[in-house]
């Protein structure tokens, strides 16, 4: 199976957001208002400053997809990557797709001076998304998430 790693187009909103859908209720419970993420998707394929979308492709089919946003740091004077909405469409999980995913964004950091890092964060009842990133290489033993929302 051959798979291609690709910064994702205009054409690759509608399976984006309905792995986004997808992607909060299987990991928290939790259901997506499907127009607001629709217009989180647009407004990330529309200006690069927000993140960068990356899908991969089987055939013609986009079967994963991963976020990236920016963290300034000013202890390593660069960016740190982080990794968000991560998603594999359930017929195409443990073929390694996300692990190209990975592999592509880890080659990007790496022949980029200005990038210092991957970070991502996991909900801690997500238990096979852990392992998966710890056979990787990440390791999460170094920071906890805190946040606040408004609802």
């Amino acid at each position: 199976m051959q798979i291609e790693i690709r910064k994702a187009n205009e054409f690759d909103h509608d399976p984006i957001v309905r792995f986004q859908v997808a992607m909060a209720w299987e990991t928290e419970r939790y259901k997506l208002d499907h127009d607001t993420v629709q217009k989180g998707v647009t407004a990330v394929l529309g200006n690069n400053s927000l993140g960068a979308y990356y899908v991969a492709v089987v055939g013609n089919e986009v079967v994963g997809s991963l976020l990236t946003t920016f963290e300034w740091s000013d202890w390593r004077n660069g960016t740190v990557i982080w990794i968000q909405s991560v998603y594999v469409d359930s017929s195409y999980r443990k073929r390694g797709i996300y692990a190209a995913l990975y592999t592509h964004i880890k080659n990007m950091v790496a022949a980029d001076q200005q990038l210092k890092g991957i970070r991502l964060y996991v909900d801690e009842s997500n238990k096979k998304a852990m392992e998966v990133y710890a056979r990787l290489g990440m390791n999460g033993e170094h920071y906890r998430v805190f946040e606040w929302m408004k609802e």
